[in-house]
């Protein structure tokens, strides 16, 4: 039998076992708290080679990283991390170094998510032409598409610098990708300390307000999925065979 790992953290597992009642994994598997190499780990046993990535399985995998979020900060692992025992063990000896550097970062933190939406008549550069032969007007909606593309590229780029300037200060690390679509145009996420989330949320809710012709999404406080790339996706799992 194999395990699902869930997430890591510095803790001794002997502090975990205070949590309130018994956490239930994928399969609806118990699941447990061991230690390899000084460092915690919540895995569950698992019978089969993966896990199916349904709508319940990626919940329950998040509910379990989450369930330990109120006593440390988890640094998660990638749905699906199914291993052996042997491998998992493996794994942590030759990545400690880098797993501990990764738990500095997060450490005493939260992700914060922020989309923001430009949903205005200014996405729309120019307008259609009736007096066009079906050639002309097929390059004329070509040169809108583009000239509007670079547009909304731009407005994107002019969004994410004082997006990053609204929060700076309350911010450890950001990652951010500029969509420049019709409408959603900036995605971020935002590693914040536990005792600026308010403040965060204040901010964020203040510069909303100088922004009527944008539309801001605000999520979180999550486990910080984004920042905990702990490299389950190398040549075989855990970088071992």
């Amino acid at each position: 039998m194999k395990l699902y790992v869930y997430c890591l953290a510095e803790k001794p597992a002997v502090q975990f076992a205070a949590l309130a009642a018994p956490v239930v994994g994928i399969s609806g598997a118990n699941v447990e708290v061991i230690e390899r190499e000084g460092l915690s780990l919540l895995v569950s046993r698992f019978e089969g080679e993966s896990a199916l990535v349904t709508r319940e399985n990626v919940l329950t995998h998040d509910s379990v990283v989450r369930s330990v979020l109120s006593e440390t900060t988890p640094l998660p692992f990638r749905f699906g991390s199914v291993v052996t025992e042997q491998q998992l063990a493996s794994y942590i000896r030759t990545h400690r170094e880098k797993l501990e550097m990764k738990l500095a970062q997060v450490r005493g933190c939260l992700e914060m998510s922020v989309k923001i939406i430009w949903d205005t008549d200014e996405t729309k550069s120019g307008s259609a032409r009736d007096d066009l032969g079906p050639g002309a007007a097929f390059l004329h909606q070509k040169q809108r598409e583009i000239t509007g593309g670079e547009h909304r590229a731009e407005k994107a780029k002019q969004v994410s610098l004082w997006l990053s300037e609204q929060v700076e200060g309350l911010v450890k690390q950001e990652e951010v990708s500029l969509c420049p679509t019709e409408k959603l145009i900036v995605a971020a996420s935002h590693l914040v300390g536990r005792p600026e989330v308010a403040k965060y949320r204040g901010r964020v809710a203040e510069a909303l307000k100088t922004q009527p012709e944008l539309h801001f999404l605000v999520s979180g406080p999550w486990p910080p999925y984004t920042f905990s790339n702990i490299e389950l996706e190398v040549k075989t799992r855990f970088g071992v065979s």
